[in-house]
């Protein structure tokens, strides 16, 4: 029907995921991952930390460096701009510091009546 060939023109909104991984399956990126695509939307993750855990509970947390977070929002924006950002588990204050500083720069970049990628 014409309706659901124009609908499958429309462009997926683009939602990031700054959050853990969750080894389990349960929690993190790879639940945002599910909620993300069951409501239309295109996720992209940017991982904070890995975890070792089951359905019982965390035996380990090991956060990449900060600088390979912030290569892997930059490369992201720099193709794939958001119109929504979830942030899940950070882990540490450098990791926090370094995603809230990269929100306030991509909102200062943002132009004021980009409607489309306009985050907040």
């Amino acid at each position: 029907s014409s309706s659901s060939s124009s609908f499958s023109q429309i462009p997926r909104p683009i939602v990031y995921t700054i959050a853990g991984s969750d080894s389990g399956g349960g929690a993190g990126v790879q639940a945002d991952l599910l909620a993300i695509s069951n409501m239309g939307g295109h996720a992209c993750t940017a991982i904070t930390c890995l975890t070792a855990q089951n359905s019982v509970g965390v035996t380990q947390v090991n956060a990449p460096p900060v600088a390979f977070l912030k290569e892997q929002l930059d490369t992201l924006h720099t193709d794939l701009p958001p119109m929504a950002v979830k942030i899940g588990m950070l882990g540490t204050a450098d990791v926090a510091e370094t995603v809230g500083q990269w929100l306030w720069e991509i909102r200062q970049s943002s132009s004021a009546d980009d409607k489309n990628h306009k985050i907040w």
